[in-house]
């Protein structure tokens, strides 16, 4: 009987041998594993004091924009306290402070849009002369009605008033628009409204002669909405024609909570709309509700004045111009509304550099055009992985220089900057869970109304 060979002699020797032998137990070595995170904790420790008080020009640049962006928020001071030490911070700070106290006594001229007569004497402007009113019944060069124009005279007429009043348009891409859209002119030239704004609107094919897209045309109100892009940010400038239309209006609330600007507005008649003053917000808790610096809201004065590192105000009087002032130099007795901030960026027309707001950042800024226009700018920011980070006030400047300013103030950024028009807003804020929302209560804002 043939037997069952299970195993061969050679198979089961191995099988034999690997089971009679002990297996190999690693060793544990805590000292080394302990080694390692003090040689990591040391690097790092070392790498912290490096960036913390270095001179190395490169790292020095790079902290103190840290530093003062931090310090320079209503919300994420901690940012530098928490990590940097109280001298270093003192240090930077009283370094900003002498760049800034350079800028102390640089204000408007109160000549500036003025007329000099023959005498060589100043008079107050027409806070009309620069403001193109469109009718369809006048003709604008005598102000009278004029019943000998044929209707396609009328019609060329109104066309060329609107061009005069939005300058800024590309008139080749404009009338291509038309051409395409053409119940746009169903009420007239002076009724045009074009509105793609939106968060989920892509613009119009409209571009400017700066080569911005058009978002919205509101000729009635003599509003105009331009999307502003660039390398690392995008935002929009909204053009206000008519500044007589312009004024700050408080939160209703004031004192309690803010409200959304898009309230505020909505609340006075506004079709255009972003933020003024900033609020006080220990540790990123404000409602909105408590007022930072001083404002004028149609005459009536609330808060008290900044102080430190030289603030600005920028003040709209009853001539409807705006003037920059230094926060401690006394308000105008024509004033009628104002906010503070810093920093001035364009004081009659000469752009005031800045060295120390260089971050990107979300940013809102105001200001008035050679042609008494009124200038509203926010940035977007904080969205890096789609590639929106914010930009420098100086870059801010610029934009605004493009489109003529004269008279320009940085307001509060971050997730307070945002802008509305007519029912919708048209920025989103830098804060994610309030992106699409209009971001933070304030405690005002600036209003522009429709026209009547």
């Amino acid at each position: 009987m043939s037997q069952v060979k299970l195993f061969s002699s050679t198979g089961g020797a191995r099988v034999a041998k690997r089971s009679g032998r002990a297996k190999k137990q690693k060793v544990k070595k805590p000292l080394k594993t302990l080694a390692i995170w003090l040689l990591v904790i040391l690097c790092l420790e070392a790498l912290y004091f490096f960036c913390v008080y270095t001179n190395n020009s490169f790292v020095k640049k790079w902290r103190t924009i840290y530093i003062n962006t931090a310090m320079d928020t209503m919300r994420h001071q901690w940012l530098a306290t928490y990590f940097i030490p109280k001298d270093v911070i003192d240090e930077v700070r009283y370094e900003y402070g002498l760049v800034r106290t350079a800028t102390v006594g640089v204000e408007s001229s109160s000549t500036w849009g003025k007329k000099t007569d023959a005498a060589g004497t100043d008079t107050p402007s027409d806070p009309d002369a620069n403001v193109t009113h469109i009718d369809p019944n006048v003709t604008h060069e005598s102000d009278t009605k004029d019943d000998t124009l044929t209707p396609e005279e009328q019609e060329k007429q109104a066309q060329e008033n609107f061009y005069s009043v939005f300058w800024e348009l590309d008139r080749t891409s404009m009338e291509a628009y038309l051409a395409e859209h053409p119940d746009t002119l169903a009420n007239g030239w002076d009724h045009i409204y074009i509105n793609e704004a939106g968060f989920d609107d892509g613009g119009t094919s409209i571009q400017s002669i700066f080569g911005e897209q058009v978002l919205a045309i509101d000729a009635k109100d003599g509003v105009l909405l331009l999307r502003i892009s660039g390398k690392g940010y995008r935002g929009v400038l909204a053009v206000g024609k008519d500044p007589s239309l312009l004024s700050i209006e408080m939160a209703t609330t004031l004192g309690t909570a803010g409200q959304l600007s898009g309230e505020i507005a909505s609340a006075h008649n506004g079709v255009l709309a972003m933020n003024a003053n900033g609020f006080l917000d220990p540790n990123g808790g404000g409602n909105g509700g408590l007022l930072a610096g001083y404002t004028m809201s149609n005459g009536t004065a609330y808060g008290d004045h900044f102080s430190a590192y030289a603030y600005k105000r920028i003040e709209l009087h009853e001539d409807n111009l705006f003037y920059i002032k230094d926060a401690l130099s006394p308000v105008s007795e024509d004033c009628t509304d104002a906010a503070e901030f810093t920093p001035a960026l364009i004081v009659d027309g000469r752009k005031i550099m800045d060295d120390y707001w260089t971050g990107e950042q979300p940013r809102a800024c105001i200001g008035q055009s050679e042609k008494h226009e009124i200038l509203m700018l926010v940035i977007e920011g904080r969205y890096p992985l789609e590639g929106i980070l914010g930009t420098s006030v100086n870059n801010c400047s610029e934009i605004l220089l493009q489109h003529k300013c004269m008279q320009a103030i940085n307001l509060d950024g971050g997730s307070s900057a945002m802008l509305w028009f007519d029912g919708e807003y048209v920025t989103q804020s830098s804060s994610s869970p309030l992106r699409y929302t209009g971001g933070r209560p304030l405690p005002n804002a600036w209003v522009y109304k429709k026209a009547q």
